[in-house]
């Protein structure tokens, strides 16, 4: 049997360049440390870091063979977050640690009905969509926000 490509380099975003194939994965599904993947191809290989990571869409994990495997945000059920006081409604999503993307007239929060019947309560306008999430990374660094490794790093990025 033959071993499978394996990637144990990441290179964020803006930090890569050349040829990629694409790998397709949702926003759960982007934070891990070792994992089996599948292209967009259908090629499989393995990740394998030294540490759990939040990839983001437009990273890149390079094979040991020096090939380039891009990172797509894949499409999942969202909720779009709209409302005359958008600003409330993002703190009252912040406060209950969801993931949020930001737009200027909206956010998008991945589908959960007891966030959105809180949300509609509120006053805003919630409406389903299927797409892909980028939510805001935390404040010192790429991810989630729950891990508090870059702080005394932060400038290095």
């Amino acid at each position: 049997m033959t071993a499978l490509p394996t990637a144990h380099t990441l290179h964020r975003k803006g930090h890569w360049a050349g040829p990629a194939m694409t790998c397709e994965l949702d926003y759960t599904e982007r934070f891990l440390r070792r994992k089996r993947l599948i292209t967009s191809t259908g090629e499989a290989f393995v990740v394998d870091l030294a540490q759990t990571t939040s990839l983001d869409e437009g990273d890149a994990l390079e094979l040991d063979s020096g090939a380039l495997v891009q990172i797509k945000a894949g499409r999942e059920a969202l909720y779009k977050v709209s409302g005359p006081d958008l600003v409330r409604l993002a703190w009252h999503v912040g406060n209950r640690h969801t993931p949020c993307q930001i737009a200027p007239d909206h956010l998008l929060i991945q589908a959960d009905p007891v966030i959105g019947h809180m949300l509609q309560h509120l006053g805003a306008t919630v409406a389903p969509l299927t797409g892909p999430f980028t939510p805001e990374g935390g404040a010192y660094g790429h991810g989630r926000t729950h891990a508090h490794a870059h702080v005394a790093t932060a400038h290095d990025h």
